[in-house]
């Protein structure tokens, strides 16, 4: 549909699949293609961070400074370790499968040899691909984080209207977010713990 122009129908579709986790980065452009041009320059910066998380690159951050119009942005610092870990999130399925499959041979070597297998080492591999695939199912996440999308925003240094001013942004920026407190958000700020309200910021 989204090739042969049919935008809103395309855009239907594809906001049914991102509101049950299905997506792809290829989708999340076009959405924030469809959604640039009728002038939602808000979800279009939404999509377009979300896409900057499964594929960063500068391309994008200059994107999202273009919608928002601002000239720089805090929070899509991605280190060689956060890039290391968005490529094991984005293929988790694909190593949990392999890993389960391996589990399956490995279970079905020990129960062909029957009790010829006395010693543990035998069994140890067994065990370590098990607390493999619990580790990566529960503990494999991307880092919770949040755009700003309310004009202006307040970073405050506690969780209350009387907190002191750390900071006042615009729409564009992320947050990584630490603890949720009533309608606050504990989150990192330029290295520092700060306090954002909940309705000034959307989840990735």
């Amino acid at each position: 549909m989204f090739q042969q122009r049919s935008y809103q129908e395309a855009m239907a579709i594809y906001q049914t699949n991102y509101q049950s986790g299905i997506y792809s980065p290829s989708m999340l452009l076009k959405m924030a293609f469809i959604s640039e041009g009728i002038g939602d320059k808000e979800n279009a910066t939404l999509y377009l961070s979300k896409y900057y998380d499964l594929s960063p690159n500068p391309q994008t951050i200059t994107k999202i400074k273009s919608l928002t119009g601002q000239s720089e942005l805090v929070g899509y610092e991605v280190s060689d370790g956060m890039r290391f870990i968005l490529f094991l999130v984005e293929f988790r399925e694909v190593i949990v499968g392999a890993l389960t499959l391996i589990l399956i041979i490995s279970l079905i070597f020990l129960w062909s040899k029957g009790n010829k297998l006395t010693e543990a080492r035998f069994y140890w591999p067994s065990v370590i691909l098990i607390t493999l695939i619990f580790a990566t199912n529960n503990f494999l996440k991307a880092q919770n984080a949040a755009l700003v999308t309310k004009s202006p925003t307040l970073i405050v240094s506690e969780p209350s209207a009387g907190g002191e001013l750390i900071d006042l942004v615009e729409p564009g920026h992320r947050v990584k977010i630490k603890a949720s407190k009533d309608i606050w958000y504990e989150v990192e700020w330029k290295e520092k713990i700060a306090y954002i309200r909940k309705d000034n910021v959307t989840r990735l």
